[in-house]
């Protein structure tokens, strides 16, 4: 497709520049993000070229991770092609935290964009009202795992997420530090530390609680063999844009247990029984607790998340971007 001068788009291929701000070879969420809709963009037959900031390249559109971070980029983009077509992607940061500390940059790349692209049914709640019918969710898919065969001598927690601030990443350890012995619960927590003090609490965390385990980033295939292992996915966030996990979680038929958050619940459904309030590990203990020891409790989780699949299947991922490019 070739966006034309009155605003038209037609049916050629379109040459489509992705920024994100996280470098090659990271791997960060937004990183993967970018690759994972590079791909599904040039299987709709379009080029992309994946950067980190604008400059000056020639596109007929440009598609946006992160509207505070990328805000640079996305005004010199507006100014200099005013009439392509651009998309801005609101992540977790921006919707939670970037709108209320950094409003006018960011709020700025929301008036900009012609289109936005959000990761969970709620993430709406936080734009302005003028801007909300811009909003298209499209839900991230996942690939089906291996047959599951969770572990039989202890009931395995997996929490993926680097250690930074937004994740509440120590809160799963604090909830598992005064469980009953007669417990088997084991937290196994995968992620980079994305500093020394993380990093340090982690380490002195695992010396005085037997329970949590942190393992440091591994690589993707790794993490899907714990996801054949594992009886739990435990998200603590404080915020999330739409996190990719649980789509991996649901659609490998793995229950989640996640803090009461938009970002979550937008993903889960406002029914969904797995949820603790944010930053507290005594009714996150509890939780856990419930889902070791109570199967029908665990079941329900279990059906709760197959019965989602749908929504976080390649199909459906595809067609969201083909909509969203047609309404352009």
């Amino acid at each position: 497709m070739i966006w034309l001068a009155e605003g038209k788009v037609n049916n050629k291929t379109m040459r489509i520049l992705l920024i994100t701000p996280a470098p090659p070879r990271s791997r960060a969420g937004n990183r993967a993000t970018a690759a994972r809709w590079a791909h599904i963009l040039r299987t709709l037959g379009h080029t992309v070229e994946i950067s980190v900031s604008y400059t000056n390249q020639t596109a007929d559109m440009m598609l946006a991770l992160h509207a505070w971070r990328s805000a640079d980029s996305i005004q010199l983009f507006a100014e200099r092609f005013p009439h392509r077509p651009l998309i801005v992607a609101i992540t977790g940061t921006d919707a939670y935290r970037f709108i209320h500390s950094h409003p006018q940059p960011t709020l700025q790349s929301i008036r900009l964009a012609h289109q936005l692209v959000g990761l969970h049914d709620l993430i709406n709640n936080t734009l302005p009202a003028d801007q909300r019918h811009k909003m298209h969710v499209i839900h991230q898919s996942a690939e089906p795992v291996a047959k599951r065969n969770p572990y039989k001598r202890y009931f395995h927690v997996s929490v993926m997420g680097h250690l930074r601030e937004e994740k509440d990443p120590m809160r799963p350890a604090m909830a598992v530090r005064n469980l009953p012995a007669s417990s088997r619960i084991q937290v196994h927590h995968f992620g980079k530390a994305h500093s020394a003090e993380w990093a340090q609490q982690a380490t002195a965390e695992m010396r005085i609680n037997s329970r949590y385990h942190w393992h440091g980033e591994i690589a993707h295939h790794k993490i899907r063999q714990v996801y054949q292992r594992t009886h739990v996915l435990l998200l603590p966030s404080r915020m999330e844009g739409g996190a990719n996990v649980i789509s991996e979680a649901i659609v490998a038929g793995i229950p989640v247990i996640a803090s009461n958050i938009e970002g979550s619940i937008g993903l889960l459904g406002e029914d969904y029984a797995g949820y603790y309030p944010v930053e507290d590990e005594q009714a996150l203990s509890e939780l856990l607790l419930k889902a070791e020891s109570d199967h029908k409790f665990y079941n329900q989780l279990e059906k709760a998340c197959i019965a989602r699949q749908p929504l976080f299947t390649t199909d459906n991922e595809l067609n969201g971007w083909r909509q969203l490019l047609n309404k352009l």
